[in-house]
């Protein structure tokens, strides 16, 4: 009798493991640290980026800016949907903030995202385009909308 319930309650847990992987969507990445290039903005020029996902829509992403006669950091929430049409392409929005130091001078501001973000399929590189403006609101301000910028990331 103990071996038939081991052996029901073995089947119950790979039945429901089968469950859950056939349910769940596969996510493209976890993490990816690479650069994001594009024109300088007052606040968050070219430099390097990270993005690390929480679950499978939702990501994290931190931008160093290099430029400008200094430094400016962002961080940003993003929600990802995927382009059910392209494998492996999403497009994503999000908003967050940053704080830069140029020059003797501190900004801190408020930023968005919209962009479209592309896992290569056979190897770890991913690409995104995006737009990304910018509402200086400490020390003067601002908006800033002339922030396009393409990143390719590493994925680890």
């Amino acid at each position: 009798m103990q071996n038939n319930f081991s052996m029901k309650k073995g089947i119950i847990l790979i039945s429901l493991f089968i469950s859950i992987t056939i349910c769940t969507k596969a996510q493209e990445y976890v993490n990816a640290v690479g650069v994001r290039l594009g024109p300088g903005s007052p606040a968050i020029t070219s430099g390097f980026t990270i993005k690390h996902f929480l679950n499978e829509s939702n990501a994290l992403e931190g931008i160093v800016g290099i430029g400008n006669g200094g430094l400016g950091l962002c961080g940003l929430y993003e929600w990802h949907h995927p382009i059910a049409s392209v494998t492996h392409l999403q497009w994503f929005v999000g908003a967050g903030g940053y704080v830069a130091f140029r020059n003797k001078n501190s900004a801190i501001g408020a930023a968005g995202i919209v962009g479209l973000d592309y896992k290569f399929d056979q190897i770890p590189l991913n690409i995104s385009l995006d737009w990304k403006p910018e509402l200086n609101l400490i020390s003067t301000v601002g908006f800033e909308s002339n922030t396009v910028g393409i990143s390719a990331r590493f994925i680890f």
